[in-house]
């Protein structure tokens, strides 16, 4: 049997975005991302995190730290009753990345490599699976993959982005929409 999964872009969906966050003491929790986390998860929704990390590639922080805050969130998340199924990153970027880290790579959104990794590496079925990011490239990756939806927080993008979406303000207006239609 094939599983559906909610795809959580990290910073500006999860937590705030502040740039480059790494550490554990400057995360935020954006309002609402338990209660969403547990809604999608009753419904039958594995919870995906899906987050390119360029801060990686410029050298402002290394993989342990990453995997550290990560662990430290799934943590926090464990403790709202929320398990974040899989994480997937991307480290790396064509332009500012530092020696390996500086190439493309399919993984690196908006192309859609985390989501097909995924997809493989749990039995996700693509077409059932819905993404909450807070860019343009979250939703291209979203719509290249295939999913059922898109949603975009408003806020970050200066102008509107092209391809399918819903644009939301807050993550209850997504929390909303799964209620309504699963």
């Amino acid at each position: 049997m094939t599983q559906k999964a909610l795809f959580l872009d990290r910073d500006g969906v999860i937590n705030h975005e502040i740039g480059y966050l790494h550490r554990a003491e400057d995360v935020r929790f954006v309002d609402g991302i338990f209660s969403l986390g547990r809604t999608a998860q009753s419904l039958g929704y594995k919870l995906i995190v899906v987050t390119n990390q360029s801060g990686i590639a410029r050298g402002f922080y290394t993989p342990a730290d990453f995997e550290t805050l990560m662990h430290w969130m799934s943590a926090q998340f464990a403790k709202e009753g929320v398990t974040l199924d899989a994480v997937y990153h991307c480290p790396y970027h064509p332009e500012h990345g530092i020696g390996e880290y500086k190439r493309e790579h399919e993984d690196r959104k908006p192309s859609p490599g985390m989501l097909l990794r995924a997809a493989r590496d749990l039995a996700l079925d693509l077409t059932q699976s819905l993404l909450i990011g807070d860019r343009c490239s979250d939703i291209a990756a979203a719509n290249t993959a295939g999913l059922r939806q898109a949603f975009l927080i408003a806020g970050t993008e200066p102008a509107p982005c092209p391809g399918s979406h819903l644009p939301i303000r807050t993550l209850a207006e997504a929390e909303a929409w799964l209620k309504a239609n699963g």
